[in-house]
């Protein structure tokens, strides 16, 4: 039994991590729509003089449940799928944020235009579902069912405590020169996130493999490495949203969008090799087109992302409510649309709609002023009276 439990057969291996690559893309699928119906619900209040606060509308609720599902199905997939399975799969929320962005495109435009300007968009699309085919198939076969006692043999094995160590050095010379030198470079401040998120997803992956052992009746939640690995979670994805939070205040969100999920990726993918030896049984080969999948990910990524830059419309939360031309853009846009950086999916801030909308002018081509347009525009500035 115990054999079975370090090193399941490959069947089983095959199931398991089916099943958690099928939870974690419904999990990011699910978040990125939910966030979605948020900013909607947000843009609908802006654009009306309607006195409610956000968390007093039925859209905002019902995105609120649907992040909450998706992100417990990415949770639990962390018990069923190694990280180097998972980690890279937060692409597919830039995906569906993308297609969600297209879909509701109100703007009318010829097919010629529409292809230059969205036509990295689509090319990003297919290097996506591509790159994710080839690190699907090719990832790590064999998967271990973690137990407590397999997490503290990992943990006391000298590759883990030499990770540990450097990446302890890692993050403390990088917070003295974040916090000492004023050193607010977006690489240092999504490096410090990648630190802490590979903390994030190693603890993650152990607490939810303990959870499904336990479901599945053997019980693991009596031993202290449980408690400890569950306080180490909470307190690395605590601070990692706030190193995420401080980002977002100094730069463009669809800039940290690609640059974390890279950096985020890679960290996660070697804490997996390192901690949990998920590497061990592949050939070369096998993880060659592994390393191809995730590369084009990440140029998936960053086209995506390089896109909606140029073209700020290309946002859902954006151009969801264009009714008789007043514009969903304001000058109170903090106000509109508040800082949530709540979902980042254990480590990987892909989802641009996780963050608030970059200011612009509300004087940008605005339609020919009316009465009704007046008024609306004036929303954001009524909801921060309240």
């Amino acid at each position: 039994a115990n054999g079975m439990d370090i090193n399941r057969a490959d069947g089983g291996s095959y199931t398991d991590n089916l099943i958690g690559t099928l939870l974690a893309i419904f999990g990011n699928v699910l978040v990125s729509i939910s966030l979605s119906i948020q900013k909607y619900s947000h843009v609908t209040l802006a654009g009306t003089k309607d006195p409610r606060a956000f968390y007093r509308t039925k859209t905002w609720w019902c995105g609120f449940v649907l992040t909450f599902i998706g992100e417990g199905a990415n949770f639990v997939s962390y018990g069923f799928a190694p990280l180097a399975l998972i980690a890279p799969l937060n692409a597919v929320s830039v995906l569906t944020s993308s297609i969600l962005g297209l879909i509701f495109l109100r703007e009318k435009s010829k097919p010629k235009d529409f292809a230059k300007r969205y036509g990295l968009s689509f090319l990003g699309c297919v290097i996506i579902i591509g790159g994710t085919y080839l690190f699907v198939a090719f990832g790590p076969n064999s998967h271990e069912k973690l137990n407590a006692v397999n997490i503290v043999k990992h943990i006391v094995g000298w590759p883990v405590l030499l990770y540990l160590l450097l990446e302890i050095i890692t993050f403390c010379l990088l917070l003295y020169f974040y916090k000492q030198r004023n050193a607010n470079y977006l690489v240092i401040i999504l490096l410090l996130v990648a630190l802490l998120g590979s903390v994030t997803v190693i603890t993650v992956k152990a607490v939810s493999s303990m959870l499904v052992l336990s479901a599945e009746g053997s019980m693991q939640l009596d031993y202290p490495i449980f408690s400890v690995m569950f306080v180490c979670m909470v307190a690395s994805a605590t601070f990692q949203a706030r190193f995420l939070s401080q980002a977002c205040k100094l730069y463009d969100s669809t800039l940290i969008a690609s640059v974390n999920y890279i950096l985020s990726t890679v960290v996660a993918v070697g804490a997996g090799a390192v901690f949990y030896l998920e590497f061990n049984n592949d050939d070369v080969l096998h993880i060659c087109m592994f390393v191809l999948g995730a590369a084009l990910c990440f140029l998936g990524v960053f086209l995506i992302t390089k896109n909606r830059k140029k073209t700020r419309t290309f946002e859902p939360y954006v151009t969801m409510d264009m009714a008789n031309g007043v514009p969903t853009i304001h000058d109170k846009g903090l106000v509109v649309q508040p800082d949530y950086n709540g979902s980042f999916s254990y480590g990987a801030l892909v989802n641009n709609d996780g963050v608030a909308p970059v200011t612009l002018p509300a004087n940008l081509e605005q339609p020919p002023v009316s009465p009704r347009s007046i008024d609306a525009s004036h929303g954001p500035a009524d909801l921060k009276k309240d």
